[in-house]
Parts: structure tokens; sequence; C-alpha cells
């Protein structure tokens, strides 16, 4: 029997259409996953993978395979969720993967409405397990059964990339990016965005974050002479250099708007500058534990 990573591989690889990409997804080096494919098709006694295609494509063998494979990935992260739905005291609990800043703004908003509104979804001997990181990985959590819902980014830029009829989602919240900037002492932006005027130090994001994806969807179309200056690798790290002045930064709404409200940061621009989004929350069609299930029933409710 082929191992269960094996098959999880062969899922990821499917995804993606590259080796590359799913090696980054399983987290090994691409050599590494070439054998395990290799490994996987010596098990299967027929090729997997049609190679010379960009992107990767599965043989026939290989589709009737993936076919299998994702049916009992599923089922194991199925029963294995289930196991884990209680914790080691009897605690329930639900498994949540997100964004690192999703989960300190919209995410910790809707667990504290679930906790403290009544009535109490989240209430005495109910645990939430909250795992961070790249969407892409966060998605792989959930298709592999060790999250029970994700929450992310929507954006025509930008899908969170599901395997086609196993999930169903509901939009949590809307956002938009924001172009700040920090303020003088005088309170006026030590910035501005203006056609033809002086370069502008720009704060932005590196490739592998969601965010990197929505803002360069626009930015390009943008007239001013932005100069990229500073990438970062989340949202939290180009807000605080956003703060200390050195540039201007894309940021949602929700995490700038008390900085804009007290004074600290200056929004640049109008609407045509603004980039609108979705928050949507995603779970798998096949019933879940009953704590997340009660947890999707509310938030569903309370849309």
């Amino acid at each position: 029997m082929a191992d269960l990573k094996l098959f999880e591989d062969l899922i990821a690889l499917a995804q993606t259409g590259s080796f590359v990409r799913a090696a980054e997804l399983r987290h090994v080096t691409h050599p590494a996953f070439g054998r395990r494919i290799r490994a996987l098709e010596a098990w299967a006694g027929a090729p997997l993978v049609e190679r010379e295609r960009a992107p990767v494509r599965l043989t026939a063998q290989g589709e009737a395979l993936l076919k299998t494979a994702t049916q009992v990935v599923e089922r194991v992260g199925l029963v294995r969720s289930r196991i884990r739905s209680s914790g080691p005291a009897g605690e329930s609990v639900v498994r949540i993967a997100t964004g690192r800043s999703l989960a300190r703004t919209l995410v910790a908003d809707w667990i504290a409405r679930l906790r403290l509104r009544s009535p109490k979804v989240l209430g005495e001997g109910t645990q939430v397990e909250i795992s961070t990181g790249r969407m892409q990985d966060m998605t792989q959590q959930l298709e592999l059964g060790r999250a029970d819902l994700l929450c992310g980014y929507e954006h025509p830029a930008l899908s969170v990339d599901l395997t086609p009829g196993r999930y169903r989602y509901m939009t949590l919240g809307t956002d938009r990016l924001v172009p700040v900037c920090q303020v003088d002492s005088r309170g006026r932006p030590r910035h501005a965005l203006a056609e033809g005027g002086t370069p502008v130090p720009l704060i932005t994001y590196v490739g592998g974050l969601s965010m990197a994806r929505i803002v360069g969807d626009r930015l390009d179309t943008f007239p001013y002479a932005l100069t990229p200056f500073i990438r970062c690798d989340s949202l939290d790290a180009a807000h605080g250099l956003v703060q200390k002045g050195l540039g201007v930064g894309w940021l949602p709404w929700s995490m700038v708007g008390g900085d804009c409200r007290r004074g600290a940061l200056a929004v640049l621009g109008g609407r045509a500058e603004e980039v609108s989004f979705e928050v949507r929350l995603y779970r798998p069609r096949a019933r879940l534990s009953d704590l997340a299930e009660a947890v999707w029933d509310a938030t569903q409710r309370g849309q």
C-alpha cells in the first residue's frame, strides 16, 4: 500500500500543475518531491504524470488514482477531524486555518462574537485552534483534513484553489485596501500621490503573499511614480513600516482605520485608488464535528 503522504503529493501536483509549486506546498525540495512521485508510479506500475507538458497533467492512470487518493485522504482526514474534535480533557475543538493578519483582525472579531454573544457557540468546554500561514498552505490544511474551516481573501486576481465540488463558502466580510502614509508634525501626509509628481517610496509585498497579487493587479494601472522600496512577507510588517514613515502602503481599512481616525496615518487619493475584496469562510461539504457545524450555522445566521 502506498504511503498516505504520496497520495497527498499527487493531490498537490494535480492542484498546482507544477512540480516546483507542489514541492513548496508539501514543504520538501523539488528533487525530493520528484522522487516521491516516481515512487508512487513504481507502486502503481504505470506512469501517472505527463512531464513534458506545462502545466503538468496527469495521465489517464494518474487521474484514476487521483480520484481514489482524494477519497482516501478525505476520509482519513474526516476520521482524524472527529478524533481531534475532542481535546485531551474532553473539550470540543474547532480548527481554523487563515492568514496571519486575518487571524488578528476579522477572525479575532468573529471568534469574539461566537464566544461573547448569546447564544454562546464557543462556551465553556470548547477550544479553538488557529493555524496561520500562506494561503496556499492553509488551503492544503483544509484539503488534507487538518482544518475544519478556512478563512481567506477573495478577489478577481486571487482565488482560493480548492478541489471543485468538495467545498462551499460564505462571505464573512468585505474590506478594502487603502493607500496610507504617516503624517508629519503638522498633521499633513508625508507623501502624496500625484501624476507626474515626485517618486514615492512604496512598501509592498513579496510574491507569495495574497496581498501581492491583489495589490499588484492594480498598481500597474495607477499613473503615479511609485518606487518599490521594501517588500514584506506580512501585512503586519508593512503596517509597522508605514507607521515609521518609510513610505506608502496599501493596507486593509480594518487594520489602519483606527490609525487614520487618530490622525497617525493619512489616506491618500480617493475611491479610485482603493481595492475592494471579500473575506470568505470555506468548509468541506462533508459533515464536520458538532462544534464546527455549530460555528458554521451560527455564522451563517449572523450573516
